[in-house]
């Protein structure tokens, strides 16, 4: 069996290791080449994804950009061929999905639209590792929901990353979930860093502040491109919010503790009620 990876950075690295130890072959290709030769040195890569090897892959997993992602399957779209499933593992849904569903129509080959929930703010390949899909949900996004059997093949291929549960949903629901579920996480933990209160932190902070911060430290043209795909979505999560601070901040100025004992319990009862 042989996998081919584009990009080797986190999410593409562990791929690639996760394959290699299951016994895969794998080919890859990184726009930085000595990354590509590390990886080979390394162990985990076994040779270049390129126009030539593609046709030889069971899967293809597109781990870069949104924009780059569609740039580099459409140079490859007409040499995949009818054999391997290309699945991109792009952040946001929509642009991908939009452009390689008409793609792999017109060129014959099969694609199915994907995300890995799991990550750190650590990336590089350096920072990948074989277990970090491990138990990790996966989400799907098919042209065709009732092809149970591209569902069943994306699944076994998917097997070696080791994930625990799988969701299908379209494009559109998958942005807007995503903008809840992690890009407004990455945008208030940015913001909340900002305050010059953060200079002198240490000695004050413990869990709560490493909890928030913690994905503070990213890659801010990939985040950047990923918000701005999904402006719509993010900004509707960033109004809600807003709202919402403002009451708790109006609570405090005008001294009303009933009012902000309310606020408080209204959002302890909503976590239960959405985590069980």
């Amino acid at each position: 069996m042989t996998a081919g990876i584009i990009g080797l950075g986190l999410i593409g690295g562990s791929f690639a290791k996760a394959y290699h130890d299951a016994g895969w072959r794998v080919l890859a290709d990184d726009r930085d080449a000595s990354i590509l030769s590390f990886a080979e040195i390394y162990g985990a890569v076994d040779g270049k994804l390129d126009a030539e090897t593609v046709s030889q892959c069971d899967i293809v997993l597109v781990c870069i950009t949104p924009l780059a992602a569609v740039e580099a399957v459409r140079a490859l779209a007409p040499h995949i061929g009818n054999h391997p499933l290309v699945i991109d593992c792009c952040g946001t849904k929509r642009v991908v999905c939009g452009a390689l569903m008409p793609l792999a129509e017109e060129y014959h080959f099969t694609y199915i639209g994907g995300h890995p929930m799991a990550g750190s703010h650590l990336g590089g390949f350096a920072n990948a590792r074989a277990n970090l899909y491990h138990r990790a949900p996966m989400v799907l996004v098919p042209p065709r929901f009732d092809d149970i059997a591209l569902l069943e093949r994306a699944k076994d291929l998917l097997a070696p990353a080791g994930f625990g549960r799988f969701s299908v949903t379209t494009a559109e629901k998958h942005d807007e979930m995503i903008a809840f579920t992690s890009q407004l996480a990455h945008v208030v933990s940015n913001a909340y860093v900002k305050s010059p209160t953060a200079e002198t932190h240490k000695g004050f902070s413990a869990g709560s502040y490493k909890d928030l911060t913690r994905v503070a430290w990213l890659n801010a043209p990939m985040w950047a491109e990923l918000f701005l795909e999904n402006g719509d979505c993010l900004m509707r999560e960033l109004d809600w919010l807003i709202g919402h601070l403002a009451e708790y901040r109006d609570a405090i100025a005008a001294g009303d503790t009933a009012r902000l004992t309310q606020l408080l319990e209204d959002g302890k009862r909503r976590k239960e009620e959405i985590d069980g």
